[in-house]
């Protein structure tokens, strides 16, 4: 998409669309007067009437009637009160303007900046939320459907109208916002994928194109080279697929020496039928997206990619998918992880969290000095905190606030839960083993992280279980119903917030 660097007026606009922002109190809005000269005198009148709704987040489609080159039409977008006016609300609207531009098939649009802003949130924070909202809100689910005909749609180019003294910095801030905004979409695609057109190879391969193209280094380890390192939590794990498993590490390295790495680890289970402790069969419907994790950890990758921040990062994603077959594991087995610890498999649906040992030990084998894991690991989280709120874990109180300022940034909702030492308790509870895998269905989501935190020592991190929020059950203001891509921006974030410190 071409963002034309050219600060536009109402007169000059030469798309034929406009996307405004109105409120409640127009006298509040910075050149109202001067648009309302420019749309017409009854446009005042229309929205005190409610033809035009000043409601938060309603959307209003005019035509624009006064003789103009190429203007035909403008997209109201109601903010309600300005002094009320939050980045969520305005990223949440713009979100719904994509949806609208891809309904309308528009090519070129502009955007009114400055209807948008408030006392805090300034115009490039407008074209930042406008670059990712939009491009958030227009995505679609690829689809396989031999009968559809209609051809892809794409916006070709957005116009800004402002009069900002600094140009460059509300392009680049547009620009920014639709790098978060790609990323988030690439994650989704993945996580929509269907479990045979993605298997761990393929995954594999995906991280090799990213390897690829941003310069990172890579490291892609096969079953015999898991099975040379021990690597029991993952192997057991796939003992009854055909498909082979895969250890994905990607490295950016920002300084030659790679100091300081934080580790970002995803959960990568391409498909989950529970294993021989096998899912209800309504249960098993959606689980292609098992590995909304390991989504997530490469669409954050792709935006670090983009914008090189000043941190050096190491992503290590097990992956493999969780069949049933006579080779498969089963509970009461007995493995090895690769941290050396032992594990008693209770139950082969709490398989996420063996991959994960593997992995977060494989992130600290590697140099990360702080850790963070993603995964759709329980269904517990969905029980103690509903759909829309992703539960954590962590052990360090410092290490969690500052990933929680970069949480509340991107509106992305994280709760803490507590992690106490009878938990640890129950988790190392086992006659035969040093841990158990399944220590109950109490207490579910904080018994599946603790366990993963068994594997991290005294190590900064925090566990994040998406498993509600990784795949949205309808349509909402920021994309359809599907993959959500939930945590690639705040990932990103944080990581850019730690390398502006240095």
């Amino acid at each position: 998409m071409h963002i034309v660097k050219e600060a536009k007026t109402f007169e000059t606009i030469s798309t034929e669309l406009l996307v405004v922002g109105v409120t409640k109190h127009r006298e509040q809005m910075q050149d109202w007067t001067s648009f309302s000269s420019f749309y017409g005198e009854a446009l005042d009148a229309w929205i005190s009437a409610g033809d035009v709704s000043t409601e938060l987040k309603k959307l209003t489609k005019l035509p624009f009637v006064k003789e103009h080159a190429n203007l035909k039409r403008i997209l109201f977008v109601g903010l309600d009160e300005r002094k009320n006016l939050t980045e969520g609300d305005v990223r949440a609207a713009f979100g719904l303007v994509g949806k609208e531009l891809k309904a309308l098939k528009v090519k070129e649009y502009s955007i009114w900046l400055e209807s948008f802003t408030t006392d805090s949130i300034t115009a490039a924070d407008v074209a930042f939320l406008a670059g990712e909202g939009i491009g958030l809100g227009y995505y679609s689910i690829p689809h396989y459907k031999t009968t559809s005909n209609e051809v892809d749609k794409r916006i070709d180019a957005v116009h800004l109208v402002t009069n900002s003294e600094d140009l460059d910095e509300v392009v680049a801030s547009f620009e920014v916002g639709v790098i978060y905004a790609d990323a988030v979409n690439e994650a989704r695609s993945l996580i929509n994928l269907p479990p045979n057109l993605l298997t761990a190879t393929d995954l594999a391969n995906y991280a090799e194109s990213l390897a690829v193209k941003y310069n990172f280094e890579v490291e892609i380890l096969g079953k015999a080279q898991l099975e040379e390192l021990g690597m029991g939590g993952i192997l057991s794990v796939n003992q009854g697929s055909y498909e082979e498993p895969r250890l994905i590490t990607l490295k950016y390295k920002a300084t030659e020496d790679f100091e300081d790495p934080i580790g970002l680890v995803g959960k990568g289970v391409t498909y989950d039928t529970g294993g021989y402790s096998l899912k209800p069969k309504d249960s098993m419907v959606g689980m292609k997206g098992d590995m909304g994790g390991a989504a997530a950890v490469l669409g954050a990758m792709n935006i670090i990619g983009e914008l090189r921040p000043n941190k050096n990062v190491v992503a290590v994603i097990g992956s493999t998918d969780n069949m049933v077959s006579d080779t498969a594991f089963k509970p009461d087995d007995v493995i090895t992880t690769y941290s050396g610890k032992t594990v008693e498999v209770l139950n082969t649906d709490a398989e996420g969290r063996l991959v994960l040992a593997d992995a977060t030990t494989y992130a600290k084998q590697q140099g990360a000095t702080s850790l963070i894991d993603v995964a759709t690991l329980t269904g517990g989280v969905i029980t103690a905190l509903g759909m829309d709120k992703t539960g954590a874990l962590a052990n360090d109180d410092a290490f969690f606030e500052a990933f929680m300022e970069a949480a509340k940034e991107t509106d992305e909702f994280v709760w803490r839960m507590p992690l106490t030492e009878n938990d640890k308790k129950r988790i190392r509870k086992s006659d035969v083993a040093d841990l158990n895998n399944s220590p109950g269905r109490d207490g579910h989501m904080i018994f599946g992280g603790g366990f993963v935190g068994e594997f991290v020592g005294d190590t900064p991190w925090i566990h994040l279980d998406i498993a509600g929020t990784s795949d949205a059950v309808a349509v909402h203001d920021l994309g359809p119903k599907g993959g959500t891509g939930v945590m690639v921006r705040t990932l990103a974030n944080f990581v850019q917030r730690l390398g502006e410190e240095k």
